[in-house]
Parts: C-alpha cells; structure tokens; sequence
C-alpha cells in the first residue's frame, strides 16, 4: 500500500482528549477501557518492547457512534499506550479523505488502525474487528451484494447479532485483538 498519511500527523485527538469529548457511548466506552488486562506478561512485555521504536506512529479513524469502535478502540489505546508511540484518533466525518483510501469491502468501516512510519508511509492496518467477528460480516456480504434487495435490513441484523455473539458477552475479545496487533506489529 502506497498511501502516505504524513499529512495527518499532528490533525487528530490524543486518546484522551477522544475519550473526555465523546458524546455517544461514553460509559460503554469507559467500560471496556477500565476492564482491559494484558492477556499476559509476554503480550505486554512485547508491546513494551516496542517503546525504542520512534519511528512508529499510529492513526485510528474512528466515531463514537459505532458499537465496534465502543469495543475495540479502548484495547487499542491500551495495548498501544504501553508502546509510547504517538496515536492519534482521527474522527471519520472529518477525513473521509483518508477513509476512502481504507475501505472495507469497498465500504466506510471503522475503525481502522493505521500504523506509519515517522515520514507517513504505511507499514499496516488493523480494522474494523478481530477477524472472526468480521468474518461474519465477510460472509453476509458476499451472500447478499444487492443492497436494496427487499430482506437485506432483515439479513443484516441477523448478521449484526451473529457478530455481538462472536464478541462474547466478556473481554475474551480483547486478548484477540491484542494478538493480531501483535502479529501485525511483529510484521512492521
């Protein structure tokens, strides 16, 4: 992938500051973060390990309207904080430029993770969700391309629930995510 995102370096949101001004699913959101753990030792000494690397930066398109970045946004600000690495979360309404170079399935998922280099160059992405809970969304839509077929709201809830169900009612999730960031992280 070709994209340089130099030119967003600098144009988003500390966690933090993402954090303290949403104004959808704050509490949901604070839930997930304050319940994360470190699957292990070695999974958080791994992304600790990564804190010499000032080359790395990440940006994450995200909105706080969107259940999956409720879910998954609060793990990628805990595993990255223990990186040092600059992130920064980018509000998807606001750089649907950039959004449009990170489409899934030829759509505007998030979030998406985008991890770069100093000079902007892209070294890889994760998003919007652990692979098996976008499996399902995978298969729905190669099984239901038509989007204005007359039973595709009736197909995607039954789609959307069957992901709610992958999620768990737990943070198993999270040890997922943990583990493709890291298998990603370890390719860069």
């Amino acid at each position: 992938m070709s994209v340089n995102v130099a030119h967003k370096f600098g144009n988003g949101l500390k966690p933090q500051v993402f954090m303290d001004t949403m104004s959808k699913n704050k509490e949901a959101f604070a839930g997930w973060y304050e319940a994360f753990s470190w699957p292990s030792e070695e999974d958080r000494q791994f992304f600790a390990s990564l804190r010499h690397r000032d080359d790395l930066r990440c940006l994450i398109l995200a909105a706080d309207w969107c259940g999956d970045v409720v879910r998954n946004v609060p793990v990628l600000f805990r595993a990255l904080e223990e990186t040092e690495m600059p992130v920064e979360v980018l509000v998807m309404e606001q750089h649907l430029d950039l959004m449009d170079q990170f489409l899934t399935m030829g759509g505007r998922a998030i979030p998406i993770a985008i991890f770069a280099d100093a000079g902007g160059h892209v070294l890889g992405k994760w998003g919007p969700r652990p692979q098996h809970v976008q499996a399902v969304m995978v298969a729905f839509k190669q099984q239901n391309p038509d989007r204005s077929a007359p039973d595709y709201e009736e197909k995607i809830k039954v789609a959307r629930a069957e992901m709610l169900e992958k999620y768990g009612e737990g943070t198993g999730y999270q040890a997922v995510i943990v583990k493709e960031l890291k298998e990603l992280l370890s390719s860069i």
